[in-house]
């Protein structure tokens, strides 16, 4: 059974990697408190948030250790978010435990974050070596080439009608997302990837607006929403979708994505992940 962990959360400590099986280290984040301080109070839209795991180890029937690398994704509907950290000491602690084969140890893990996350979590599992985990380009425009142009920065969650909507599609994306860990303000890094479809924002206003989180301390998945949302209302596009592509940390990484359509998030990843 998954219970707070008995020396309290993990966020912010130094902790010793465990050398049992332990899903006491998994620490839920609730989603509510982030989408209250929205916008509107709430946050409406679908969802995934898809971790890549290239750390996915446990000794089989023989005693010999396993390798694998996974897909896992939460829905964006579900009442909590997992901590990274926590989710990397979780798997560490898997190391040294016996399954009998992959389903054992997927429908375990999957059992495991489900109760954390209070919805199903999707688990698939692949070799080392697989396609899957082959680095993609992006299709679209980068902004990246328009910083010359750029308006001032402000702060990311300034309510602010900073947006003039240009009628029209677009699909844009950013190196230079940059956030900071609310835990323990060290900097994470992201390809931003927006697609808007009816009305769209300006390349300068939009890069202007997305590296103003360079300082702004928040989950990877509380931002996405805190992009779609401000986008979102500013815009009133016919279509929306943002995607978040967080570079690997603690053998992880999590691309976050949010879009006003109810379709299964995107699967590919970068080289820089």
């Amino acid at each position: 059974m998954v219970k707070e962990h008995d020396k309290g959360p993990l966020l912010g400590q130094q902790v010793a990697g465990s050398h049992f099986y332990d899903p006491s280290l998994l620490f839920p984040v609730p989603r509510a408190n982030a989408r209250q301080s929205l916008r509107n109070g709430c946050f409406e839209a679908f969802g995934e948030d898809v971790w890549h795991a290239y750390e996915i180890s446990w000794v089989n029937s023989d005693g010999v250790p396993e390798a694998r690398v996974g897909h896992v994704v939460i829905p964006a509907s579900s009442p909590n978010l997992v901590e990274s950290k926590s989710l990397k000491l979780y798997l560490n602690s898997l190391n040294n435990h016996t399954f009998a084969s992959d389903q054992e140890a997927v429908s375990a893990i999957i059992e495991d974050l489900s109760q954390v996350v209070g919805a199903d979590v999707v688990l698939e599992l692949f070799d080392v070596e697989s396609d899957e985990f082959r680095g993609v380009r992006i299709e679209g425009e980068c902004l990246d080439n328009c910083h010359k142009t750029l308006l001032a920065l402000r702060p990311a969650d300034a309510d602010s009608g900073a947006f003039r909507p240009v009628e029209g599609s677009a699909k844009v994306y950013t190196h230079r997302m940059r956030s900071l860990c609310p835990v323990t303000s060290q900097p994470d890094w992201a390809t931003v990837v927006v697609d808007s479809r009816g009305t769209h924002a300006s390349s300068s206003e939009l890069l202007s607006y997305l590296l103003a989180f360079r300082d702004h301390q928040e989950f990877h998945e509380q931002c996405v929403e805190r992009i779609y949302s401000d986008l979102w209302e500013q815009l009133t596009p016919e279509y929306l979708s943002v995607h978040a592509l967080y570079t690997r940390r603690g053998g992880l990484d999590i691309c976050p994505w949010r879009c006003s359509e109810d379709v299964p998030a995107p699967r590919y990843r970068l080289n820089r992940q």
